[in-house]
């Protein structure tokens, strides 16, 4: 235990995911060492981010504009539609460079354990733009673990009333991952080979 301020810097790095109390503790004595100017910087930079990023108001990814800058470009393919959980995801498969279309992101995934339902997620707004837009095909691109699986079927069951064409990743990526930590050759070849779950609907 260090004293008064040093303490309350170790406590609040700790409370950030995937840093350790010793981890936490070497960022805060980097940060001491540091020249007050890039300390300064730092802090400012927080402070700026959350003041200014929000979320799309379109598809609910990270963004400083109204809308995100894959919304506004009009190069990108409007019939089909990406859904993910997070705004990290919609990075880690723009790096594949093998998907043009949209994303809509979910904001988190099912997990009852947690109280997360499908309230709690904007589930909502998706099919309010299904309902809206010329959408043919949906890619449900849910991380590969028991609430991504979970959110999944949920939106695949409800999808399948629509009469849109709805696909999920293939397989391919490690069960129980994240997206974000999937390489760049497994997350394409994942787009690839997405499976079909249900047909668009064919007009007669």
């Amino acid at each position: 235990m260090y004293d008064g301020v040093i303490q309350d810097l170790i406590d609040e790095l700790g409370r950030l995911p995937g840093i350790g109390p010793k981890s936490a503790q070497r960022i805060a004595f980097h940060l001491l060492d540091s020249d007050p100017e890039d300390v300064n910087r730092f802090a400012a930079t927080l402070v700026e981010v959350k003041a200014k990023v929000h979320f799309c108001s379109t598809c609910g990814n990270v963004t400083v504009d109204v809308e995100c800058r894959i919304c506004a470009d009009p190069r990108r393919d409007a019939t089909v539609l990406c859904v993910v959980e997070e705004s990290k995801d919609v990075i880690a498969i723009e790096r594949t460079r093998e998907y043009r279309g949209r994303y809509h992101v979910l904001g988190g995934a099912i997990s009852p354990i947690a109280g997360i339902g499908p309230d709690q997620l904007r589930i909502k707004e998706l099919f309010g733009r299904l309902n809206d837009t010329a959408i043919t095909e949906v890619i449900i691109a849910t991380d590969p673990n028991l609430e991504g699986e979970a959110t999944a079927t949920y939106l695949i069951r409800q999808l399948s009333t629509l009469g849109i064409a709805v696909s999920k990743l293939a397989s391919g990526l490690p069960v129980g991952g994240d997206l974000e930590y999937a390489d760049e050759l497994t997350l394409g070849r994942a787009f690839e080979g997405r499976t079909s779950i249900a047909p668009a609907a064919t007009s007669v």
